[in-house]
């Protein structure tokens, strides 16, 4: 048996990925093992390292506040990050080259710039060319950055899911007297949302887990910035870690999970019922949709 793509393992074929695979996950079980050893031989698997993550003080003082934070950067990073994005996806394909040149200008620069450089760079900004508050200035520092390399990002995301759809999209609108900007708004962008939205998704986590950046250089009392005062209150650095690494695989795999049943739904929201509609149907159809126009030219011309 064949597919499109490969053809089907046989026999042979399949012996070897089992073995492949039971030699993968003995080897991984080894290495899981020896971590474990490893951790309790240097004495972090004592109970007391992990006992203050038990207590509600680690959570309302350290951990959950600094969450806060990195959920409020990542917020605000992402609805300003995805309009603007978008805007700069649509105005690269933009038929004026005052509009197209520019907009690719801005994508090509601030995608090759690393986003900790962007924070850094608009944390000195705000110190000497406006009056944010000190304590207030790394949230905006984070923020800049992260919108301004993840909204060129996802303005190549855009640009790339809406020429992936078929000429014809854009060949029939035509036909029928669109203008290019009622054709963008209304046939190709809501096609090319269900085919962008894994690689958006994907952006978002990346928006999500960079906050973390600001932490480290500016001093954004965000998650992993708030664990290293609460590693130092506790001595606990490597339970620590551990318990921010699984917050974050949480709320990524929560954003994650949100987007595949939204996508799921779209696809679905985009499927025809299949069903076969006789004459005597699609005449009612078209009059209920017309307010029973048409039977009014029909009595008229006869």
């Amino acid at each position: 048996m064949t597919s499109v793509l490969y053809d089907a393992p046989g026999p042979r074929a399949k012996r070897r990925n089992v073995l492949f695979s039971v030699v993968f996950f003995v080897l991984l079980a080894l290495l899981l093992w020896w971590v474990w050893q490893t951790m309790d031989d240097k004495g972090q698997l004592e109970w007391s390292l992990w006992k203050p993550f038990t207590t509600s003080e680690a959570w309302t003082t350290y951990l959950l506040p600094g969450l806060a934070d990195t959920l409020k950067a990542a917020a605000l990073s992402m609805v300003i990050a995805l309009p603007l994005g978008a805007v700069l996806g649509i105005a690269r394909m933009s038929d004026h080259r005052w509009v197209r040149i520019p907009a690719g200008a801005v994508v090509e620069f601030f995608r090759a710039i690393p986003v900790l450089l962007l924070m850094l760079f608009a944390n000195e900004f705000y110190v000497r060319s406006t009056g944010i508050p000190s304590d207030e200035r790394p949230l905006y520092a984070v923020v800049t950055g992260l919108v301004l390399y993840n909204a060129s990002v996802l303005a190549e995301v855009v640009r790339a899911g809406i020429l992936s759809l078929p000429k014809g999209q854009s060949e029939a609108a035509m036909a029928v007297g669109l203008r290019k900007s009622q054709t963008m708004t209304s046939i190709l962008l809501p096609q090319a949302v269900t085919a962008m939205l894994p690689a958006i998704v994907s952006q978002l986590v990346v928006i999500v887990k960079d906050t973390a950046l600001g932490g480290v250089m500016l001093g954004f009392t965000e998650l992993l910035n708030t664990r290293s005062t609460l590693a130092a209150n506790y001595a606990n650095v490597i339970p620590s870690f551990i318990v921010v690494a699984v917050i974050f695989i949480v709320l990524n795999f929560i954003l994650t999970s949100f987007a595949s049943w939204l996508e799921g739904r779209l696809r679905r929201s985009k499927r025809s019922t299949g069903a076969v509609l006789g004459a005597d149907k699609v005449d009612d159809v078209n009059a209920a949709k017309v307010g029973g126009t048409y039977g009014t030219d029909a009595g008229g011309s006869s």
